[in-house]
């Protein structure tokens, strides 16, 4: 997905910090964007924590707000990782923050979800080779 955004301006969210492996990956693919994580609680390994001007930290509801005030639609990639463990629960999730995380996208953004997103739907792109139906989602919005 770096590969798919190189022409287009914009920042890089990841939702659900995590270990901070993801988060440790895209700086190195895309060292000259601005990376921006939300996350409830910060647990990520030291050396994979943005600066604090980079997290959003807090449940999405109330995060998500903050960053469409903040940075308005700058993102040009955006990964999700919001599994909860209980996909009824992670797909009642991805759903109920999709219509604000749009508000962050620039035009033609792309979206990495472990979570399918139904009112994505129409956006979804082709996955890459090697790469198991389902196991990831991705969209250019």
């Amino acid at each position: 997905s770096a590969k798919n955004i190189h022409k287009q301006r914009g920042v890089v969210l990841e939702f659900g910090l995590g270990n901070g492996r993801t988060f440790d990956h895209m700086r190195k693919l895309l060292p000259q964007r601005d990376i921006y994580v939300f996350e409830r609680e910060i647990a990520a390994h030291p050396d994979c924590i943005p600066h604090p001007a980079f997290q959003f930290i807090g449940d999405f509801r109330d995060s998500i707000p903050r960053a469409i005030e903040q940075l308005g639609r700058s993102a040009a990639l955006a990964h999700l990782d919001i599994g909860t463990g209980q996909k009824n629960t992670s797909l009642a999730l991805a759903s109920k923050i999709a219509p604000c995380i749009e508000k962050l996208l620039r035009v033609n953004a792309i979206v990495v979800s472990d979570q399918e997103v139904e009112r994505w739907r129409s956006y979804k792109l082709q996955l890459p080779g090697g790469i198991s139906e389902n196991r990831i989602h991705l969209y250019r919005l």
